[in-house]
């Protein structure tokens, strides 16, 4: 009887394998080879197996195989839209805020509860408003004390400004004449009254040359435009643009007020000064 062959005797038997020719039974090549060898190599090649598996399934093949994948991307997703919703929502409320207090404004409420819009303006956007008694402003005194006082304001013009009125001017507001220009009287512009919700538009492309506060007339702005062209707006509520600020035609530059001493109500008091001349404004803007 022969003897019973545990495993470790089936596992180191040497076996050969010989690959012979089909046709002729000529021997090609053979291998020696164990149980035991067969069985590390398969091992082997199992480890590598499931090593490179598990290195593409966490890399490249991670959003097929990998469950937590899909919800790691949405939530960087939802951290991303929850920064932009939070974003959003404040330039929101920024602009509400703006909007309410701009209407405020436009409705002539002054009070001491009153949230002023240049909290909410940037730039140079944001009105211009008085510090305790202000006096006349150094720049608006020698602007008045050039044209409003100068004899230069009393020569009548007649074909030096032919080039205005072929020039379009945008009317800074709508309403009715309540004092015309008059040159005797020392009325260098036109009285338009209106309500002080009205917004005061620039009447051409120019630069803002004083916005200040004047103890007569208030918030006075003035813009200077081509061809030596300076366009004056006084008695204004809330000024809306600052010194060298570039504007356009149709721009809005101030709102509408019943601001300084010599005013009687709401309304506009514009003028036009033409290299140091003044000149009538209803011959160039129509109101």
């Amino acid at each position: 009887m022969k003897p019973k062959k545990t495993l470790s005797d089936r596992l180191t038997t040497k076996y050969l394998l010989v690959i012979r020719n089909e046709e002729n039974l000529a021997e090609k090549s053979t291998m020696g080879f164990t149980y035991a060898k067969v069985l590390v190599i398969l091992v082997l090649v199992f480890m590598l197996i499931f090593v490179g598996s598990l290195y593409l399934s966490k890399t490249l093949l991670a959003k097929w195989f990998d469950p937590r994948h899909a919800q790691v991307e949405a939530n960087k997703k939802l951290y991303e839209l929850a920064l932009k919703v939070d974003s959003l929502a404040q330039e929101v409320d920024r602009k509400d805020n703006f909007i309410l207090n701009f209407q405020r404004v436009l409705s002539g409420d002054t009070s001491n509860g009153f949230v002023d819009p240049a909290s909410q303006l940037s730039g140079q956007d944001k009105p211009i408003k008085p510090v305790g008694n202000m006096r006349l402003a150094p720049t608006d005194s020698q602007f008045r004390k050039e044209f409003e006082q100068s004899e230069l304001s009393l020569i009548t013009l007649t074909g030096k400004y032919r080039e205005l009125q072929e020039t379009f001017f945008f009317s800074p507001i709508t309403g009715f004449i309540s004092d015309h220009y008059n040159l005797k009287k020392g009325h260098f512009g036109i009285d338009v009254v209106a309500k002080t919700s009205e917004p005061v538009k620039c009447i051409a492309d120019g630069t803002v040359l004083i916005a200040s506060w004047t103890q007569d007339s208030g918030y006075v702005i003035a813009v200077q435009h081509s061809s030596n062209l300076i366009s004056l707006y006084k008695h204004n509520a809330v000024l809306l643009k600052k010194v060298g600020t570039f504007v356009t035609a149709g721009d809005i530059i101030s709102i509408v007020g019943n601001s300084g001493e010599m005013t009687d109500g709401p309304h506009l008091h514009f003028e036009l000064w033409y290299n140091g001349n003044s000149l009538n404004p209803e011959e160039f803007v129509t109101f």
